[in-house]
């Protein structure tokens, strides 16, 4: 546990994949600490989170998820059986939690999604292997005190942060932001396009980004790696990156139609394990998605019977 300043403690729990922890916060308020994201529910993570509260001068009061993540709320019931805190979390990512970890058809929708767009099933089945690992690890805590971006959280503006993921709340308070996975200092957050999410995360992001050089924290305490020492540098350097990264999509279409799948070879590489092609083909998804928008792509939805079969997407003319 590291001592921040202004009296907030840094937990960082580790992870079993890439990056290999995850930051959760204390923050102290009135009555003891509002804690910020509880960690994946890994086997003994409930043992973990007792002895950090065994070292704690005050109880925690409230426990804050950021987003439905697992490595962010994997560990949330957890702690609220630890500590009888109450659970807040806001509305739109408390109803994604469902959809995702409490839904029995969630791998139907997401296998149908990659078919959509063009993985093949071979692929797909080694995808949703991948993803379903983490299952286990996942514990949202039940009926959840629902909130909204603008509220006050113990002093603290709940700022929202959608990209990454659709419902991400940020806190802000004197300068000082913690910032879940919306700013890291070495890493550029995925933005993907899912089943069920908003229909341009990738615009989503680049708004959040700019609301943030408005607001213009001092500091920024995000999920993984350092603190960001600049956050509106780098919320400006996360905008250059995407606009790149969108121009280097726009030059892999052509005149006949290519789907995500294919699109996220060229963009990111072959070399890629089942946990990165997940991503890379959510991440090439919300970048055509924008192109489109931008009028720099067409997208081509093959109907069938009523519903969506097939999408892919040709250089604009």
């Amino acid at each position: 546990m590291d001592e921040l300043p202004g009296g907030l403690l840094r937990v960082t729990m580790p992870l079993p994949m890439r990056p290999d922890h995850v930051h959760c916060y204390l923050v102290p308020v009135e009555g003891g600490y509002l804690l910020v994201d509880t960690g994946l529910g890994l086997p003994d993570a409930k043992e973990a989170w007792a002895a950090v509260l065994d070292d704690l001068d005050a109880p925690v009061v409230t426990t804050f998820l950021t987003h439905f993540h697992p490595d962010h709320l994997g560990a949330a019931a957890d702690v609220r059986d630890l500590t009888g805190a109450r659970t807040v979390q806001g509305r739109l990512d408390a109803e994604q939690t469902r959809i995702v970890w409490e839904n029995d058809e969630w791998s139907e929708e997401l296998a149908a999604w990659f078919h959509r767009h063009g993985v093949p099933t071979d692929v797909t089945e080694e995808l949703l292997g991948q993803g379903a690992r983490y299952r286990p690890f996942v514990r949202p805590a039940r009926d959840p005190e629902l909130v909204e971006e603008g509220e006050m959280l113990h002093g603290w503006e709940l700022i929202g942060a959608p990209g990454h993921a659709d419902g991400q709340l940020t806190l802000l308070r004197d300068g000082v932001l913690i910032a879940a996975d919306h700013l890291l200092a070495r890493i550029t957050p995925t933005v993907g396009l899912w089943p069920e999410s908003r229909p341009d995360p990738l615009g989503d992001y680049l708004g959040a980004l700019e609301r943030t050089i408005e607001l213009a924290p001092t500091i920024a305490y995000g999920g993984h790696g350092d603190a960001v020492t600049d956050p509106v540098g780098r919320a400006r350097e996360l905008i250059e990156h995407h606009e790149e990264r969108l121009r280097a999509a726009a030059a892999v279409l052509v005149p006949e139609p290519r789907t995500g799948y294919e699109v996220s070879y060229p963009l990111f590489g072959d070399d890629l394990g089942p946990a990165a092609r997940r991503f890379a083909v959510a991440e090439a998804l919300s970048h055509l998605e924008r192109l489109v928008r931008d009028g720099r792509a067409h997208r081509h939805d093959l109907v069938d019977g009523g519903h969506v079969a097939a999408v892919s997407y040709t250089a604009a003319q």
